[in-house]
């Protein structure tokens, strides 16, 4: 197909540049495998900010995260694609099973809570989709995912985040499920820490 083979033709300018700029292989490689843990970081910080406009933002950014990986799962069992390094000679820059190429879930993962970040905080939320954009180029770079798995991927991932954005915005019950979830979890936060902070300055 003509699409396949001008996506491998990418794919092969994109994964050859870690041949010519090898000074940033290492940050490649930092991308492709652990800037996810900055979305982790993000949402523990934001979420223990204890204001209830970041913890709507981060169930937001949490159930597109989850509904994009799942409908990618099933999106990759129904069109199968072997990684770059499976069929063709690459260069290889980080390890990686030989399992479904596309789409990608690093991609979709990133730009979901990205996406979710920036509905909510505009300034900061580019921020996280320059991050969310390095690791889809990342992905391409070190030889694990072909440009349209990466681009399938960025493209759920926020699409999904707008989606469900919209209907917690919009439809009363989904709010209303929301915050009563957030809601409890203060209660629950409360208790368990706050209730007993207190309780042990008045003792002490």
């Amino acid at each position: 197909m003509v699409l396949e083979q001008f996506d491998y033709q990418w794919f092969q300018t994109i994964n050859h540049l870690g041949a010519v700029y090898t000074w940033l292989n290492p940050l490649m490689r930092f991308f492709a495998e652990d800037a996810e843990y900055l979305f982790f970081a993000g949402v523990i910080v934001y979420w223990f900010s204890r204001k209830a406009s970041n913890r709507t933002m981060v169930g937001v950014a949490l159930l597109s995260a989850c509904l994009a990986m799942g409908f990618g799962s099933v999106l990759g069992h129904f069109f199968y694609r072997d990684r770059p390094f499976v069929t063709h000679s690459v260069i290889q820059l980080i390890k990686h099973a030989g399992n479904a190429s596309f789409p990608s879930d690093h991609a979709m993962g990133a730009f979901a809570i990205a996406a979710a970040f920036w509905l909510y905080k505009p300034s900061t939320g580019k921020v996280w989709l320059t991050v969310a954009a390095c690791i889809a180029l990342s992905r391409v770079w070190t030889g694990v995912h072909y440009p349209l798995d990466v681009i399938a991927g960025a493209v759920i991932g926020a699409a999904t985040a707008l989606i469900v954005y919209q209907l917690v915005t919009r439809f009363v019950p989904l709010s209303r499920a929301l915050n009563s979830i957030i809601a409890w979890y203060d209660r629950l936060e409360y208790k368990l820490w706050y209730k007993k902070k207190e309780k042990r300055s008045l003792n002490s």
